[in-house]
């Protein structure tokens, strides 16, 4: 639905999203940079992998992937998701997984 970046520097950003209740953001990693969610509106379900768990969020909740770890974010709720995403420290990449 919606997407902004509010911080970009080398090594760190921020990042807002919005998701429908039927979007996600697909299985991926990162190599070196950790993924922080923090849940302002609506309720994150989150999905990661090594070790596999499903974590719920809502408003106020705060959750740290670490580099490397599988993640899959989904829309837990029936209304609009909107989360904040700190990355860092180190070299963002996205790697996508099948």
């Amino acid at each position: 639905e919606h997407r902004a970046r509010h911080l970009e520097r080398p090594g760190f950003r921020i990042g807002e999203l919005q998701l429908s209740p039927l979007q996600t953001v697909p299985w991926h990693t990162h190599t070196h940079v950790s993924d922080t969610f923090y849940v302002l509106e609506g309720e994150m379900r989150l999905f990661v992998q090594e070790p596999s768990e499903v974590l719920r969020l809502a408003p106020g909740q705060s959750y740290s992937v670490a580099p490397g770890r599988p993640h899959l974010v989904t829309n837990g709720g029936d209304v609009s998701l909107l989360f904040l995403v700190l990355q860092g420290l180190g070299e963002y990449d996205y790697v996508p997984l099948t």
